[in-house]
């Protein structure tokens, strides 16, 4: 009788050690974040979050562009915004409220250099503008990392002795004025060249005040249709080289074309 009791009480304790070794083995295995982990956590996510919902356009004004105290071209000068800078977008406005020239856009409220003001929009593009010098072919690669949809082609024609090369340049969702402003960049139209009115005669052709010696013609065609662009050309000419820009619609979406010919 002795010996049962001592045989029970022995099987007893041995499986409340196996029951007490697994509870703190699964402790072990089961271990909560600290505060100190899920503040981390959470201050990365919510940073992460604010960096995907935050917008930034682009400069495109050769001359920079004005930062304002409030939302009309009147009230003070906070800041010039060179070209190609880059500012965080605080609220956007979406209706034309004014003109500038003959571009017609609002005033966003944007923070520059850890100022908040206000830009007209017309100056201002989610695509970045093109650096000086810069070729339409390394521009449209660098575009296509942030914008997939950038299209970029270059055909060769004509002989070994008088070569035609044209390049086109496709970005989606551009303006009138933001095409004009690249092609200048891009492909050398004299600055001179201000961006054309949407209104006007269906064909308008502007000359180069200041020709050089050895050009022959250096215009810009304007052509229009009830009001609206169709296409605008600079046209360059001279004893041995031409070249026609060309920006003009096709399928909806605006095209950047340059052909040049040596003769």
């Amino acid at each position: 009788m002795k010996i049962a009791k001592i045989l029970s009480f022995a099987l007893a304790s041995t499986s409340l050690f196996i029951s007490c070794k697994k509870e703190v083995n699964l402790s072990k295995e089961i271990k909560k974040p600290s505060e100190k982990q899920l503040a981390i956590v959470d201050t990365a996510t919510i940073e992460e979050k604010t960096k995907k919902n935050s917008d930034y356009l682009y400069v495109t004004s050769i001359s920079g562009l004005s930062l304002r105290a409030y939302a009309n071209l009147q009230s003070e000068k906070l800041a010039v915004m060179p070209y190609g800078t880059k500012v965080k977008v605080v609220s956007l406005e979406k209706n034309p409220t004014m003109k500038v020239g003959d571009i017609v856009g609002g005033m966003n409220e944007v923070e520059y250099n850890h100022k908040k003001g206000f830009a007209f929009n017309g100056y201002l593009s989610k695509y970045f503008p093109p650096e000086k010098r810069i070729s339409a072919k390394r521009y449209s690669e660098e575009l296509k990392l942030k914008h997939k949809a950038v299209k970029y082609s270059e055909s060769k024609s004509g002989t070994v002795s008088n070569p035609i090369i044209t390049e086109k340049l496709i970005v989606p969702e551009i303006q009138w004025h933001e095409a004009f402003y690249m092609a200048q960049q891009l492909f050398k139209v004299p600055k001179e060249f201000e961006f054309p009115s949407a209104k006007g005669k269906e064909k308008e052709i502007k000359l180069e005040k200041k020709f050089k010696k050895d050009s022959w013609i250096s215009e810009l065609q304007i052509n229009r249709k009830e009001n609206r662009f169709t296409e605008i050309e600079y046209h360059y000419k001279n004893k041995g080289f031409c070249k026609v820009v060309s920006i003009y619609k096709e399928s909806g979406q605006l095209v950047i074309s340059n052909t040049e010919e040596v003769k």
